[in-house]
């Protein structure tokens, strides 16, 4: 073993020994509580899909919450994509801090950026949009700076050779060659997105997690189950349009 590897495996020994010690998993706390979880889930049977307008409500705020934030995040993604991007930058001084921003923006959770528009803007599904935009935008211009990075340099090279600017490189040469790579990055991203705006009402940002939360302070399980139950159905039915329109994209 080499010095270097004997230091990865020190550091990651450290790490987890820390992750133990500050996490204190507790295999008796887990046992005692999973008959009270079972007691919970048995008599949260039949599930109440009373006032199934409210769920439905909630379930619309929810698509919406993660399609206008989807589409806000790409607009958003875009600039700051081609800033990103080593050959199409128009200043190599703002490469890196432009890189700096998107891990700040991806590396702070939807979640997060919610709550502080929920205090920003108000409550309800608006302040849960502008959340899922920023921090998506950052996950989308980041996975659109890539691609072109990685891109055939073939075609940029041949336009460059004839005086073409860096726009017109990024609008003729390396836009169009990772057109259906960045589209399916973007719904990839939606139904995400789809996923992440679910528990967004938590904090007061709108959506399904909005009636969620009322329904576990009002400690109704049968509420919450059915909640859950129209959460997972919502997921699944996003999983399986943005696998189908990724593959016809392939």
């Amino acid at each position: 073993m080499t010095l270097r590897q004997a230091a990865f495996w020190a550091g990651f020994a450290a790490l987890l020994g820390v992750s133990v010690w500050t996490v204190a998993p507790d295999p008796a706390r887990l046992a005692a509580g999973l008959p009270r979880l079972l007691g919970w889930l048995a008599g949260s049977w039949p599930p109440d899909f009373s006032g199934a307008g409210d769920i439905a409500r909630r379930a619309g705020e929810t698509v919406g919450i993660a399609t206008l934030g989807t589409l806000c995040a790409a607009l958003l993604a875009f600039p700051l994509a081609l800033l990103a991007t080593r050959p199409l930058s128009p200043f190599l001084a703002l490469y890196q801090p432009t890189r700096g921003v998107l891990d700040g923006l991806r590396g702070t959770d939807g979640f997060v950026f919610a709550l502080l528009f929920v205090a920003a803007v108000g409550l309800g599904p608006f302040a849960g949009m502008l959340g899922v935009a920023l921090h998506s935008a950052g996950s989308l211009a980041k996975l659109w700076s890539e691609s072109m990075e990685t891109a055939d340099p073939r075609p940029a090279e041949a336009i460059t050779a004839v005086g073409a600017t860096r726009m017109q490189v990024a609008l003729f040469a390396l836009i169009p060659q990772t057109m259906p790579q960045n589209l399916s990055h973007l719904l990839y991203v939606w139904e995400f997105n789809i996923r992440a705006s679910t528990v967004l009402g938590l904090v007061g940002a709108g959506g399904l997690g909005q009636e969620l939360k009322n329904a576990v302070d009002l400690l109704d399980f049968n509420r919450v189950l059915a909640i859950l139950i129209v959460i997972i159905a919502l997921t699944l039915a996003a999983d399986r349009i943005s696998a189908t329109l990724r593959r016809h994209l392939a």
